[in-house]
């Protein structure tokens, strides 16, 4: 059937799956706005509040479902605003496909209204992107965005439509969805991976966002028990093993738990397995477990070997080479290194909770309110950490937060991302004073749409991250950290249409918390937390597990 070149692209969207699609209407997306009414029954748009929104949107809706999140922004401004939402989806390896309206092509470098070169603007920070010339083109492009956004290590592309190929006719004909065949790792690396591991007596797993990504949490679990190995997790690694799994040791790196830090420093043997030895896991390279032979699993070859050095590399999936190592390994027990292990949880040190609320003392109570179900989104900063830290995950893909790019203001939109990608679950975001100003307007998006999103507003007055660097490091030099701000999160949430409390105290916790999951619709909770609380420990930067601060 013959088609505009904007019908086109919807119907490829719902031959590909997508169910969702968030955005905001422009000059130049216009007749993609009125392909969209026409299929209102079969793609349902959500309209955000700014094109930043609707990206954390679509990558919130990715992270907690697993599908390629879409979203759609006009050209120039609107596709300017894209660009921190789809850095942040890069750097954490989130599958996105962004489309951009612009001028029309006979148009296009002579400055006109709107014009943004926006395909040589996201370079950088997109696996691939593409600007369609060619009415006969675009659906094939469209589904080469799909599969390069969802093989190998996913992430965002972006598909670049100038106007007058949205209003050109052509003949459409609908596709099967392509589905990325899995990149095999070679035989010969996984067989020097099982040689190493079989000379292990000190083993450590260390699980990053590829095992959560690639649905390996499982199999990665059943290593460790096979070959009694403790596992610890970077941020973005957290939800690959639920909490209480005996063999879980903690999040790793500059804020994770002293045992998962320890022990991964006295390891013989690193698994290392979708992660990428960011600079906050290791702290000083040179002294970051100095005795241990690293076998480093990842889809990216260019991981291997990248940030530090490997005895072997295994590039493929992680699927595939767990599965081969399950087979090819016989159970290994380390009695004596898994009772060190345990003595060094026993270490982990407890926070002084004071008088007033203490973030562990909040967070707990969320998760027994919330229940096992709920989704968890965060901004970034101390409240991120203190979630991180406190939060006690039990499901894969129950944790939404900006990893990479670490993004203030990512939360809100992540939020509504995932609780319109799973309807039946309860989603939490956790978020500071000063990162929720940055989004908040979004706020009116989950009102819009009756999404039950409870936003708890860790307020302390501060930029609580940048002011503790301030106080360990800079000698108590607050300079522009503390906010003197006079928002009522209270009368906002009521202005906006959300329900909205305050907490105070301790014994407030238990109350407000049932009152907020109870309210229906979203609601926002500001909770006082002391100025000067602190994340710890705290490895500094550049130091490694000798430094840490404790307390």
């Amino acid at each position: 059937m013959e088609l505009t070149g904007a019908q086109i692209l919807v119907e490829t969207l719902i031959e590909q799956g997508v169910d969702t699609v968030f955005g905001y209407p422009g000059g130049q997306v216009l007749h993609i706005y009125d392909a969209l009414y026409g299929a209102k029954n079969r793609l349902r748009h959500i309209l955000s509040c700014h094109e930043q929104g609707a990206a954390h949107m679509a990558d919130g809706y990715a992270r907690s479902t697993g599908r390629t999140g879409v979203v759609i922004s006009t050209s120039g401004p609107g596709a300017t605003n894209l660009v921190t939402g789809i850095a942040t989806a890069y750097l954490d390896s989130v599958p996105m496909v962004a489309v951009t309206g612009n001028v029309p092509t006979h148009l296009i470098g002579r400055d006109s209204f709107q014009e943004v070169d926006i395909t040589g603007v996201t370079m950088p920070i997109t696996k691939h992107n593409f600007i369609v010339k060619d009415i006969s083109e675009l659906a094939d492009t469209l589904r080469r965005a799909f599969v390069i956004a969802e093989s190998g290590r996913p992430g965002p592309v972006l598909v670049d439509i100038p106007k007058d190929i949205q209003t050109a006719r052509h003949t459409f004909f609908s596709k099967a969805p392509q589905q990325p065949a899995p990149l095999k790792p070679k035989s010969k690396a996984l067989n020097a991976a099982v040689r190493l591991i079989k000379q292990a007596k000190r083993p450590f797993i260390y699980a990053g966002g590829g095992v959560v990504s690639a649905g390996a949490s499982a199999l990665m679990q059943f290593l460790a028990d096979k070959i009694e190995s403790p596992v610890g997790t970077s941020i973005m690694g957290l939800t690959a093993i639920p909490h209480d799994h005996p063999l879980f040791t903690g999040m790793l790196g500059m804020h994770g738990q002293f045992a998962a830090s320890k022990a991964i420093s006295e390891a013989d043997v690193i698994l290392a397995m979708g992660c990428r030895f960011s600079d906050r896991v290791t702290g000083n390279k040179e002294e970051f477990a100095p005795g241990a032979r690293i076998v480093h699993f990842d889809i990216d070859d260019a991981e291997i070997g990248k940030n530090v050095d490997c005895a072997v590399g295994v590039a493929g999936d992680i699927r595939e080479s767990l599965s081969y190592l399950l087979d090819a390994l016989p159970n290994q027990p380390h009695p004596r290194w898994r009772q060190y292990v345990e003595t060094l949880k026993s270490q982990n040190p407890s926070p002084e909770m004071g008088n007033g609320i203490h973030p562990k003392a909040l967070v707990e109570a969320v998760y027994k309110t919330a229940g096992k179900n709920a989704i968890i989104a965060t901004d970034v900063g101390q409240h991120q950490m203190w979630t991180a830290q406190y939060y006690p995950f039990t499901r894969p893909r129950s944790f939404i937060t900006s990893g990479g790019l670490g993004t203030m203001g990512f939360g809100m939109g992540a939020a509504i991302g995932a609780a319109v990608g799973n309807p039946d679950r309860r989603v939490v975001l956790f978020t500071g004073d000063g990162s929720f100003h940055m989004n908040m307007n979004e706020l009116a998006t989950a009102v819009s749409y009756g999404l039950p999103v409870v936003v708890i507003v860790m307020n302390n007055g501060a930029l609580g991250m940048v002011r503790q660097w301030q106080k360990l490091f800079f000698h108590e030099r607050y300079s522009h950290t503390t906010l003197h701000r006079a928002t009522d999160y209270v009368k906002l949430a009521d202005a906006m249409g959300a329900a909205g409390y305050r907490m105070e105290s301790p014994d407030q916790i238990a109350s407000v918390l049932n009152m907020a999951f109870s309210a229906g619709g979203p609601a926002v909770i500001d909770c006082r937390v002391d100025i000067d609380e602190m994340v710890l420990p705290m490895i500094p930067p550049d130091g490694s597990v000798n430094n840490i601060i404790l307390n």
